[in-house]
C-alpha cells in the first residue's frame, strides 16, 4: 500500500492527534493492567478475560499504527488566498439541493480520513465529493449510484 496524502481540516487534525494521545497514554495502560490482572487468575488457556484483553490490545495497537500513518501523511486543508471563494474545495461548506425531491443538504467537504456522514462531513473521494469539487453555485452535478443517477444543484459554497 502506497502512502498517499491524507487531507485534514485543522479540527480533524486535532481530533486524530487527541485520539492517538488517548490511546497511547490511557488505553494502553488500561489494557496492560487488564492483562496483568487476568494473568493472576492462572491458566490462560481458558481465561476469557485474558483473551478479551489481548484482542483489545491488538485492536488498540492497530489503531495507533493507523493513526500514526495518517498523521505522518497529513496535509492540512488551509484557505487559499488565490482561490475563488465560490469554488467547491476541501474544507468548505456546500449546500446542495436534490433536483428530484427539492430536499436541501449541507455538507463540509473533507478528506477521506475525516469523513463522517453523521456529522455532515463527506469525503472528496466519495461519489458526491468527486462530482462537486471544482464547481460553483448554480452548477448541476450528476452522481452515479447503484439505483441510478442522482442530480444535485450546488446552491451555496462557504468557508
Amino acid at each position: 500500500m502506497t502512502d498517499k496524502e491524507v487531507y485534514l481540516t485543522p479540527e480533524g487534525l486535532k481530533k486524530l492527534e487527541a485520539e492517538l494521545e488517548f490511546l497511547k497514554t490511557v488505553k494502553r495502560r488500561e489494557v496492560a493492567e487488564r492483562i496483568r490482572v487476568s494473568l493472576e487468575f492462572g491458566d490462560i488457556s481458558e481465561n476469557a478475560e485474558y483473551d478479551n484483553a489481548k484482542e483489545e490490545q491488538a485492536f488498540i495497537e492497530g489503531r495507533i499504527l493507523t493513526l500514526e500513518k495518517l498523521l505522518r501523511n497529513a496535509k492540512l486543508i488551509e484557505p487559499n488566498e488565490d482561490e475563488d471563494e465560490a469554488v467547491v474545495s476541501l474544507g468548505k461548506m456546500i449546500t446542495l439541493r436534490d433536483l428530484e425531491t427539492s430536499e436541501v443538504f449541507e455538507y463540509q467537504l473533507v478528506g477521506s480520513a475525516e469523513a463522517n456522514p453523521a456529522e455532515a462531513k463527506i469525503s472528496n473521494e466519495s461519489p458526491v465529493g468527486r462530482a462537486i469539487i471544482g464547481k460553483m453555485p448554480g452548477a448541476i452535478v450528476e452522481v452515479e449510484v447503484l439505483d441510478g443517477t442522482l442530480r444535485y444543484e450546488i446552491v451555496k459554497v462557504a468557508r
